[in-house]
């Protein structure tokens, strides 16, 4: 019977689409990632060729980072006759491990590369000890459990599986069928989930119809006295006239839109149950999700070893907080979905905060920044120095823009705009309030830095508001009364807002003097003076009290 070494703390899994990703992963604190090729992987849209992906295990195995490859479909005939080149490729990339979903592909790599780590996938739904205890029989040192599987159930597996790792998801996207195994995107759109190609079907948006029995079908608001009158039909919003018949209840028509999943709440539990792995899902999401997921879990798992007793799970929310999600959720974590775990009212990614850019190296003294986003005079920009690099706070480093100098060619503006690997020289001495010294070593290139919003409505910071809320009163952190009465009030500012913006930037109604990103009123008009120099002794990137306001306009 195969024995496996088991490691001494949990591992942080994160996903890497494309070598960049990858690099920016390792970055920040991953002690392993995942990743693959278009080829025999639920991977079809992975940016890596064969020679990025040498390099980019190499580049981990310096940092004393792991690599496994996804090898994770099920295979039809046509592809049983690439195995054999498959895992040639495989044995000359070097990877730590191989993660398998189909019962032959995992025989046909063990028998013919017996050294390579066999990693058993989510894919094929392990909910048991006894499943566990199946793959661990047949080589596997490492077995992904399911997303259905609670954590009760998860404590009794790692009890009675002491002898094989065990990888848990905490982290990303959630998928409304049994661990991903869906046809709705075959019917749909005629991409195969399960050959790696999901149009995810599941997040486009539903219009709900009804039949009236003398044939007609319109659309109908449906209410407590009228909802058993009719039968119900969905219409999708690229294919106008075709009539679905589907039950619906009250919520709403984006029935099958679940919220991303996030064990921050309840990561303790999970890392004294002594889980081997910890996975992070997000593969197609951009190096300021990488960087930014990897710090606040990274930060998370090394405060609870130093010490468990007093762990709290909000500092590290309010950074998951920061990246844009369709809310959080902790899904299965209890045993039953709750009300929490979907959003009937919008499939939308929400944050007050968007991937401003990264660093792409240092020119002497001068950051030469990519930018990923728009940004105005007066801008913040919030860098994440990453916790691999000695910096000791887990605040952001901010520094304010009031014009731009373009890399290439030294122009000089109040405005820039992304595009075409667009980069802007930001000078060392800008960071008056930061050691100087440290500043290179605390943000190496590849370092990713965020921006506020300006186009976030008052209706969608509502909704962001009230995901937040939401996710609190599941893990337990506020009562449900109180999370109902907040999103009462949410939902009656937005009703009343829905087009008003967030940010003065954007607005023709004046300024409130508080001293917002990018407001051009503040940062430029005589009135604001005072208060802008009242602004400049205050902590990067915070705003005037009210106090504050009154006394520098008066």
């Amino acid at each position: 019977m195969l024995k496996v070494q088991r490691p001494e703390r949990s591992e942080l899994l994160m996903p890497a689409g494309s070598l960049a990703k990858l690099k920016t992963a390792v970055l920040y604190g991953a002690d392993a990632i995942y990743c693959g090729t278009p080829d025999l992987s639920l991977r079809t849209k992975s940016a890596f060729s064969a020679e990025e992906l040498i390099e980019g295990i190499e580049f981990a195995h310096k940092h004393g980072v792991r690599v496994y490859l996804t090898l994770n479909l099920f295979t039809h005939n046509k592809d049983i006759e690439k195995l054999p080149k498959f895992v040639e490729t495989i044995r000359h990339v070097n990877p730590d491990g191989v993660i398998v979903a189909d019962p032959a592909v995992f025989q046909f790599v063990k028998e013919n590369a017996p050294e390579i780590e066999l990693h058993v996938s989510t894919q094929a739904n392990i909910c048991s000890y006894a499943s566990v205890n199946f793959w661990k029989n047949q080589g596997a040192s490492l077995v992904v459990l399911a997303r259905e599987v609670s954590f009760e159930e998860l404590k009794e597996i790692r009890e009675k599986c002491p002898d094989v790792k065990l990888e848990a998801f905490v982290h990303g996207a959630m998928c409304m069928t049994y661990s991903g195994r869906c046809l709705l995107s075959n019917f749909m759109s005629e991409r195969g989930a399960n050959q790696g190609n999901c149009a995810q079907s599941c997040r486009w948006k539903y219009k709900l119809h009804i039949k009236l029995r003398d044939g007609r079908t319109e659309e109908l608001n449906i209410t407590e006295d009228n909802k058993d009158m009719f039968e119900f039909l969905l219409e999708e919003q690229f294919r106008p006239g075709e009539f679905m018949p589907i039950e619906e209840d009250l919520r709403g028509s984006y029935i099958l839109n679940a919220k991303d999943l996030c064990l921050m709440p309840v990561l303790n539990e999970y890392l004294d149950a002594q889980i081997d792995s910890l996975k992070v899902e997000g593969r197609h999401k951009n190096e300021y999700y990488a960087g930014a997921v990897a710090r606040a879990y990274r930060k998370a798992i090394d405060d609870w070893y130093k010490d468990p007793e007093n762990w709290r799970s909000e500092p590290y929310m309010r950074e998951l907080n920061m990246i844009r999600n369709r809310g959080y959720s902790l899904a299965f974590h209890k045993g039953r979905l709750e009300n929490h775990a979907h959003d009937y009212d919008t499939t939308a990614s929400l944050s007050e905060w968007t991937f401003g850019g990264f660093i792409r190296e240092w020119d002497n003294d001068n950051i030469i920044f990519e930018l990923k986003n728009e940004l105005t005079s007066g801008d913040v920009l919030e860098f994440l120095p990453p916790t691999t690099t000695g910096y000791d706070s887990f605040e952001p480093i901010r520094i304010r823009l009031y014009e731009f100098i373009n890399a290439a060619n030294s122009a000089v503006t109040e405005k820039v705009s992304a595009g075409q690997n667009f980069a802007i020289r930001i000078p060392k001495e800008l960071f008056h309030a930061e050691d100087l010294e440290q500043l290179k070593d605390w943000m190496p290139a590849g370092t990713v830095a965020r921006r506020e919003t300006s186009q976030n409505m008052v209706k969608n910071d509502a909704r962001t508001k009230v995901r937040i809320k939401s996710h609190q009163a599941e893990a337990g952190k506020i009562s449900e009364d109180m999370y109902e009465t907040y999103k009462a009030k949410m939902e009656a500012a937005a009703s009343m807002n829905t087009d008003s913006q967030k940010s003065p930037k954007l607005r023709d109604d004046g300024c409130c003097g508080l001293g917002c990103n990018g407001c051009l009123i503040f940062w430029n008009d005589d009135k604001y003076a005072k208060a802008r120099d009242i602004l400049q002794q205050k902590k990067m990137g915070t705003r005037l009290d009210v106090k504050e306001k009154q006394a520098a306009v008066s």
